[in-house]
């Protein structure tokens, strides 16, 4: 299956930091891809870099064949990117706040109003669409995250520790989001270092430590004789220090 998200030895330095020593990796449509590692790992200059927020210092990212470096307008308009840090504007409503990133997004005035609407009704919002955000609760915050994330309809979708913050059920909530999401073909990208939501979740994996690739490939294979994927994170951790 050709790669939706294609990252070959990129580099990044921050400050006095080399963050990331030659990260390649790729991820595909349809499947549920997760990226994982300790805090400081690199997870998060990983997507920020994959969706134009930073520029590699060397190497190269695409997305659906749209080189970062070169073409970032056509990256940011095919991904989509939830965090742990909700962000969303206190002051305005929850329909006002993905309005205004659906015009962010470049759809066409004519087309926002039915755009929200669709993803309002999707996450089941409607009770609270019209409430300003700084009433609403974490999870009901995240689904505004959500919201305007995936109000142009992306193909490939960016999950960095999206349930760091949220209770049991809103967390549920964001996991059943995602599998949805890879059964409509979207490339889903999961961050995270809850290592039991990983195995659950992910097709593939990644594991990346002080800003170097440890292993990859599918979950099964990186879980290797372990009885579960946490054992099989710290052997290899330990084992690249």
């Amino acid at each position: 299956m050709e790669a939706a998200v294609r990252v070959d030895r990129l580099e990044k330095t921050l400050g006095p930091n080399k963050v990331l020593r030659g990260i390649s990796l790729e991820a595909r449509s349809g499947e549920i891809f997760g990226l994982l590692g300790p805090n400081g790992a690199g997870k998060t200059t990983t997507l920020r870099v994959i969706c134009t927020l930073l520029g590699p210092d060397a190497g190269s990212v695409d997305v659906l064949g749209f080189d970062t470096r070169t073409q970032p307008e056509e990256v940011r308009r095919r991904v989509g990117v939830v965090t742990a840090e909700i962000g969303v504007y206190p002051r305005l409503s929850a329909r006002e706040n993905i309005a205004y990133f659906a015009e962010l997004s470049g759809i066409l005035d004519g087309e926002v109003s039915r755009r929200v609407d669709t993803v309002i009704e999707r996450l089941d919002m409607g009770s609270f669409a019209k409430q300003r955000a700084e009433s609403l609760s974490s999870g009901q915050k995240q689904k505004v995250a959500i919201a305007r994330a995936i109000v142009h309809d992306p193909p490939v979708l960016m999950f960095d520790e999206p349930t760091s913050n949220l209770d049991v059920l809103a967390s549920r909530e964001i996991r059943d989001f995602m599998v949805e999401s890879k059964g409509r073909g979207k490339c889903v990208i999961f961050s995270t270092h809850v290592l039991h939501d990983a195995e659950r979740l992910c097709d593939r994996v990644t594991i990346i430590h002080e800003g170097r690739v440890v292993a990859g490939g599918p979950t099964a294979e990186v879980r290797g004789r372990y009885q579960d994927l946490e054992d099989a994170f710290l052997s290899l951790v330990e084992a690249a220090r």
